[in-house]
């Protein structure tokens, strides 16, 4: 286990899928990130990579030939090695191999890296193309889950979600676990929307996202909240699991997304899909910052 620390954070980190494993504030003794229980989701905040969401019948299809791949890809499932450690920062780096690519074709490095600065969690993912001609198709995303309550003392409803800037996005419904674009709609996202279990009756909530955005879970009866930042992310869920009364809610940024109802399995022409050319790089990075 890694541990990174300042003065108002304390963060661990697994080797195994390179996941967040806890996000304390040691002064007060606030554990921010969910800790996982398979009554409601065993995970904490595993990376998806090289998929984001649910493929039909689990599989796609890419130069003729059909490939299995589970939900949000392998990489949460992955050994990492660590690159680079401070007191402060880890790098984490795990790449494609013989197994890997039996049901991923492509040559990928991927790297994730956690850097603290005051009390904001850094996340950056870097992408390289390892190969030097063919192309790499993937998608990458974030799937951190937060305690809600934060506080022994307040309840999941003294909750609500907040969104900056304020105005109103596309929301993505499902069904079942796919996307029915037929049925976008606008997600009421220019004012806060109160915690409820209702609300992920047809699971996630997912958004269209552009630009600078800042998704947050916020009480009036504690100032204690974390906010989600980033940019040009082009989509985002907040999931809590479906019909449980689970502790928790995930805020994720995404770039890419689940399959569509109609979609016909080809992997360079699913919705939201990243490319790179032999030897290119694909960064981006959010950022999870705790009061």
């Amino acid at each position: 286990m890694i541990t990174l620390q300042n003065n108002l954070l304390t963060v661990s980190i697994s080797t195994k899928g390179a996941e967040l494993q806890s996000i304390k504030n040691p002064t007060e003794g606030i554990e921010y990130l969910w800790q996982g229980d398979a009554a409601f989701w065993g995970r904490k905040a595993p990376v998806l990579f090289p998929i984001v969401g649910r493929l039909k019948n689990d599989q796609y299809s890419y130069n003729g030939t059909t490939y299995p791949l589970n939900q949000h890809g392998f990489a949460r499932d992955s050994e990492f090695h660590v690159e680079e450690q401070t007191a402060n920062m880890v790098r984490l780096t795990t790449h494609s191999t013989p197994e890997t690519k039996t049901y991923y074709p492509f040559d990928f490095q991927l790297t994730l890296t956690y850097t603290l600065e005051e009390n904001t969690v850094n996340v950056s993912y870097l992408v390289k193309n390892t190969h030097p001609s063919e192309e790499l198709y993937f998608s990458i995303g974030g799937h951190p889950g937060f305690n809600v309550p934060m506080t022994s003392d307040t309840t999941f409803e003294d909750y609500y979600l907040s969104f900056l800037p304020r105005r109103t996005r596309r929301q993505i419904p499902l069904k079942g676990a796919y996307l029915d674009l037929e049925n976008k709609t606008l997600g009421q996202t220019n004012t806060d929307i109160a915690l409820k279990r209702a609300l992920f009756d047809n699971d996630a909530l997912i958004y269209e996202t552009k630009g600078k955005n800042v998704f947050s879970i916020r009480s009036e009866k504690t100032p204690h909240s974390v906010s989600v930042s980033f940019e040009d992310f082009p989509f985002t869920g907040i999931w809590s699991p479906p019909k449980k009364e689970a502790p928790f809610v995930c805020i994720e940024p995404w770039f890419g997304i689940a399959d569509s109802t109609d979609f016909k399995g080809e992997l360079n022409e699913k919705l939201g899909i990243q490319h790179l050319k032999g030897t290119e790089s694909f960064s981006a990075n959010y950022t999870i910052s705790l009061s």
